[in-house]
């Protein structure tokens, strides 16, 4: 089979022939059809800090994916053959308190596919059975590919009670503009997201009814009073991981507001803990998809009219990889697919 390869530390990735996989009783083989780009491959493809620590090579990467299932292992009973499927892509252990008591998500031994085990860039993906996310008719396999990130999205904005609230998006990359989108489909009354990128925010305005703000150009208070909002943002969704976004985000939330943390700062960032405690604010960390809430909703959501294709702004075969990838970097793009068949 084809496969997208990080051969060796280095920048790049290599389109070369693989094996196919062999899968085990209790996983699936996936014939991939669509796959998504996430800001976790271009890290690996310009292999900085955190991918030469966490990475092996040689590996096939790639974590964002939907297909058909061509093979089930002896003990699968629940899938079938031709079921399409889209996936959870941490894999998780049996034996932590937080995987027993069926909080999956927060399993201390999870590996993600395409980065610690072989991923979804190739013609052929094992996945175990549990993993596998079966796909309504509704949903084809370009929505089934970005369902990863729709989930952390959607994770993001469910953390907090939504309905009536006026709520503050940082960063308008493809993931802030989703939970954008989810925050305005589940009732938020004000939803304003925030960039210095002006395509990025134009996206925004386009997949979702929000009000974009370029803080390069705009003062935040004066969105805020246009928008005849007295005290501030009731719940901030942090995307951007920008340390000066979040402290925007901490002096624009409410008395006792909350705030959802995805964006990771790099390093190690100040923090005056003295205005969170003053403000009385609450800070949820989030990190990838409740297994399987997470899915469970966002397929009802995108079943009940939740529209985000538009966040899909570039599509490429798998041969023209390289400028697909390039295409990503630029920051000039929303979700870039690439196509398998």
């Amino acid at each position: 089979m084809k496969a997208l390869v990080k051969e060796s530390p280095g920048e790049g990735l290599t389109l070369r022939d693989e094996p196919r996989p062999r899968i085990g009783p209790d996983d699936v083989l996936i014939r991939v059809r669509k796959t998504g780009i996430c800001g976790t491959d271009i890290h690996i493809w310009a292999w900085d800090d955190w991918a030469a620590r966490t990475v092996p090579t040689p590996l096939i990467t790639g974590h964002e994916f939907a297909g058909e299932i061509v093979e089930l292992g002896r003990d699968v009973t629940d899938l079938r053959l031709g079921q399409r499927v889209s996936g959870e892509g941490h894999l998780i252990g049996k034996t932590s308190r937080q995987s027993r008591s069926g909080r999956f998500h927060l399993d201390p031994e999870t590996r993600g596919i395409g980065v610690n085990e072989p991923g979804a860039f190739a013609d052929y993906l094992r996945l175990p059975a549990f993993n596998a996310v079966p796909l309504p008719d509704s949903i084809d396999d370009e929505i089934g590919s970005i369902l990863d990130p729709l989930g952390n999205a959607v994770h993001t904005a469910l953390s907090f009670d939504l309905i009536g609230e006026d709520v503050l998006v940082t960063g308008a990359g493809p993931i802030g503009i989703m939970a954008a989108a989810v925050a305005r489909h589940v009732g938020a009354r004000n939803v304003v997201v925030t960039d210095v990128n002006p395509l990025r925010l134009d996206l925004a305005a386009k997949v979702a009814d929000v009000t974009p703000v370029n803080v390069a150009q705009e003062d935040l208070r004066d969105v805020m009073a246009r928008l005849h909002m007295v005290q501030g943002f009731d719940v901030g969704l942090e995307m951007s991981g920008s340390q000066a976004a979040l402290d925007q985000m901490v002096e624009s939330l409410v008395m006792g507001g909350r705030i959802a943390l995805l964006g990771i700062p790099p390093g190690k960032s100040p923090v005056d803990w003295s205005r969170i405690v003053l403000k009385a604010l609450t800070i949820k960390g989030v990190y990838g998809r409740e297994i399987f809430e997470t899915w469970y909703k966002m397929i009802a959501m995108l079943e009940n009219g939740l529209d985000v294709r538009p966040v899909i702004t570039h599509r490429f075969k798998v041969a023209d990889y390289r400028e697909a990838f390039e295409t990503m970097r630029s920051g000039r793009s929303g979700k870039v697919v690439l196509d398998w068949t």
